[in-house]
């Protein structure tokens, strides 16, 4: 049996990565974003400039508490801001990072 040559490696296809950083944040993002109902509850406030939580109830089919919870998940993702008035929250969508996120994962993609 030949010995095998020490001298051969595979440096040239050392695969391209993320830094820890940015594995954190597509992390949170992509984590946010796997919950059915904080898809749902990002769908509705991406449909709009900005909505209110009492107005997430009805299309989510979830109590306000429950709003609350996923809303905070989605705010803590970065993917979407919040300003208090009053008793309720109202909610925006935080520009480009959903988009950017699905720019970084693409990047990933093998060409075609």
């Amino acid at each position: 049996m030949a010995a095998a040559d020490d001298n051969l490696c595979c440096v040239d296809s050392v695969p391209r990565g993320i830094d820890e950083d940015q594995a954190a944040v597509l992390s949170a993002v992509f984590s946010a974003l796997a919950d059915p109902v904080r898809l749902q509850i990002y769908a509705c406030i991406a449909a709009t400039e900005e909505i209110c939580s009492c107005n997430l109830e009805v299309p989510v089919g979830k109590s306000q508490p429950t709003i609350s919870h996923h809303t905070a998940k989605l705010a803590s993702a970065g993917l979407i801001v919040g300003e208090r008035r009053g008793r309720w929250m109202w909610w925006r969508v935080v520009p480009g990072m959903a988009e950017a996120s699905l720019h970084a994962i693409r990047a990933f993609a093998p060409s075609p």
